[in-house]
């Protein structure tokens, strides 16, 4: 979700990991190198509680590694087989699954919100009306910011089912007009994610949990994917997420190290945001979908397309003129460690950072190079160790080749 926490990740992420390390050749087949010992020195210093990484050359990981504990003052190690929640870097699965009801015919990229919405809000402002399905994906729908996290709140308080609450979510928030006028101007919003995840149970009748269940995950083989704070509640079988004990609007400087049992309601957003930001795994099942984007894209030398056609991905990778910004859950933009070795690369970069106050995440996809990274820990407001790990692991970038034709 976006909020203060959020702000600072995402300035971040356009300034770092300028510098690679010296690359680190990985043969292929090769035993994944293990990142334990460069994690652990990263997470002592910035005091967090554990951490977890994966290193991928296409769809084959070259290296990982976990450090720390689930619960600050525990004992219980993290394993790479612990889940983390992914915060905002569940946004570009959320927009998979739009991307896969467009290829079924049951949505266009322009499909608006009047056609979508019709039966179940018959009210809404006109302003919203031609707001299309490609501009809530790259957050160009009007929405300026996260107060419509108040109203997410009255309509989780009734206690429905989540399908029912993102339906009256997006009932109520629609009958009220956008804050700017919609496809004028990108701006980040947590908002226009969990409207994305309306408009698929609109659309399919199903809970977006189902739809995650049955077109993502089963299909790429994540069996620890689920929802929310990882773990059974009032024990420590899984990483507990940490941060200040309010979740909303934490006084900076200080984020605050309290560990939350994952079923406190302080532990998490209500569900009912979850297209937003809640999914749930372990780092190797999170590089599978990672790996699904970074060799679907355009710019992959190697690329192997799944799931999706290649034209789909495209229209994910690749912003339309104007929005150059973020399309599809992910921001866009170039770096001079991934460039590729054609004449033609750009070193063209996809990225996100995720953390809603209990837990920090980050993703680069690289795909002139075939390469990528990604981290998951175990507290929020962290942007500057996440970060830091991840210049870290810029070491394992594969050595230039020849160019090809």
């Amino acid at each position: 979700m976006a909020h203060r926490f959020k702000a600072l990740a995402l300035a971040s992420l356009f300034t770092a990991l300028s510098l690679p390390h010296p690359a680190v050749a990985q043969p292929a087949g090769a035993t994944p190198a293990n990142l334990d010992a460069i994690l652990q020195p990263i997470i002592t210093k910035a005091r967090i509680p554990g951490m977890a990484a994966v290193v991928l050359q296409g769809d084959r990981i070259v290296a990982r590694g976990a450090a720390g504990v689930r619960k600050k003052g525990g004992t219980e190690t993290i394993t790479l087989a612990d889940q983390f929640e992914l915060c905002s870097c569940t946004k570009a699965m959320t927009a998979t699954l739009v991307a896969m009801l467009i290829e079924d015919g049951k949505l266009g990229w322009n499909t608006s919100l009047a056609e979508i919405f019709a039966a179940a809000a018959p009210d809404i402002d006109p302003a919203w009306r031609t707001v299309t399905v490609r501009q809530l994906l790259a957050q160009r729908a009007g929405i300026t910011g996260n107060h419509p996290f108040a109203l997410l709140g009255s309509v989780s308080a009734a206690k429905d089912d989540v399908l029912r609450q993102r339906r009256a979510f997006a009932v109520k928030l629609l009958s009220q007009p956008p804050d700017i006028p919609p496809g004028t101007k990108f701006v980040y919003s947590a908002t226009n994610f969990i409207l994305a995840g309306a408009v698929l149970e609109a659309v399919t009748g199903r809970a977006w949990e189902e739809i995650m269940r049955d077109r993502l995950y089963a299909p790429l083989g994540i069996a620890s994917g689920g929802f929310g704070p990882p773990g059974t509640p009032g024990e420590v079988d899984e990483p507990w997420g940490h941060g200040h004990r309010r979740l909303l609007y934490v006084p900076m400087p200080g984020w605050g190290d309290t560990p939350f049992d994952p079923g406190s309601d302080s532990a998490d957003y209500p569900l009912a945001a979850g297209p937003a930001g809640m999914a749930h795994m372990d780092v190797t099942d999170w590089a599978k979908f990672v790996a699904l984007h970074l060799r679907g894209d355009p710019a992959n030398p190697h690329r192997q397309v799944t799931l999706l056609k290649a034209e789909t991905f495209a229209q994910f990778h690749e912003p339309e003129a104007g929005e150059k910004e973020y399309t599809g859950g992910w921001f866009i933009g170039t770096r001079p460690w991934a460039k590729g070795p054609r004449p033609s690369d750009t070193g063209r970069v996809l990225f996100h950072a995720g953390d809603n106050g209990r837990w920090s995440t980050v993703v680069w996809l690289a795909p002139e190079i075939d390469f990528a990274l990604l981290i998951a820990c175990n507290r929020g407001g962290m942007p500057g160790p996440v970060d830091e790990a991840a210049g870290a692991l810029l070491r394992f970038i594969p050595k230039p080749t020849t160019a090809a034709n």
